[in-house]
């Protein structure tokens, strides 16, 4: 029986992984937390991957706390670089499959069109740089590792910007939504299957790719489809990022372009609304 080590494992991907992990019992789960695959220890992580013994390895942990990245920058890049490099590292040496889930904040806002995975990266704040060095030490040391770029993930599980706004549109008469970033949505049981679907296929080719669910829309836009699924009363304005400035700026474009893993792996990708009517089941 193949074993399949989920870092990160009660963060939103993670916590989807299990849910679908009930399904595909052919498969040795291990779904590890920080006190079993502990991504700001290296020493420790090395052993743990060493007695853990994973013949695959999903790559969800990561350090996420954009804003908070500004001030904890060695932090940031232990965890999203040198412990990805431990694994990627750990990985080319025991022959293990390894997918590792990156971030469009790679990019630095600047595009106009989807963004390819060849598309040049220009991180605009620490949390992306962390990510980009990841990415870059991944493949360096496992070039026959898979990397997935995702964008605005959100899910039943963890905090997220859906579950921010269903709460906040019970609890206020008006809310304000940044208009001026673009992309498209995630939601993180798309994802996890499309990692498995990746596993069970015959096929293997390393690499790059992106992913979220179809749409072109601002987080306004996101705001204003949730409080619809959700027939929230509440007034919900379009404002620019300069009015809700935060530490860490973020991409002002971040569209991702599907066609490459849709291509390969022939899959279907559920537009945003689809599968945001799923968190209101």
């Amino acid at each position: 029986m193949k074993k399949i080590l989920v870092t990160g494992a009660t963060g939103q991907l993670g916590s989807e992984l299990k849910v679908l992990s009930t399904s595909y019992s052919k498969y040795d789960w291990i779904f590890a937390d920080r006190t079993k695959a502990t991504l700001d220890d290296l020493e420790l992580l090395n052993s743990q991957l060493s007695e853990i013994k994973p013949d695959i390895i999903f790559n969800c942990g990561a350090y996420t706390a954009v804003d908070k990245a500004e001030s904890e920058r060695d932090l940031a890049f232990k965890i999203n670089h040198l412990a990805v490099e431990l694994i990627a590292k750990y990985a080319a040496k025991n022959n293990v499959k390894l997918i590792h889930i990156s971030t469009d904040y790679v990019f630095d806002g600047s595009s106009s069109t989807a963004l390819r995975e060849d598309a040049g990266t220009k991180p605009i704040n620490v949390y992306g740089e962390s990510k980009l060095a990841g990415e870059i030490a991944c493949l360096k040391e496992n070039p026959k590792a898979i990397i997935i770029r995702t964008s605005w993930v959100y899910s039943k599980f963890g905090n997220n910007f859906v579950k921010t706004m269903k709460r906040l549109m019970q609890e206020r008469e008006e809310i304000n939504v940044v208009n001026d970033q673009i992309g498209s949505p995630t939601y993180a049981a798309d994802l996890a299957q499309v990692m498995i679907d990746i596993v069970e296929s015959s096929k293997w080719i390393s690499g790059i790719y992106n992913y979220s669910n179809e749409g072109e829309i601002s987080w306004y836009e996101f705001a204003l489809t949730i409080k619809e699924l959700g027939q929230y009363k509440c007034e919900v304005g379009g404002i620019p990022s300069s009015s809700y400035p935060t530490p860490a700026k973020r991409p002002s474009f971040s569209l991702l372009d599907k066609t490459k893993i849709k291509s390969i792996y022939n899959l279907e990708v559920p537009d945003y609304k689809e599968s945001l009517k799923k968190i209101f089941i």
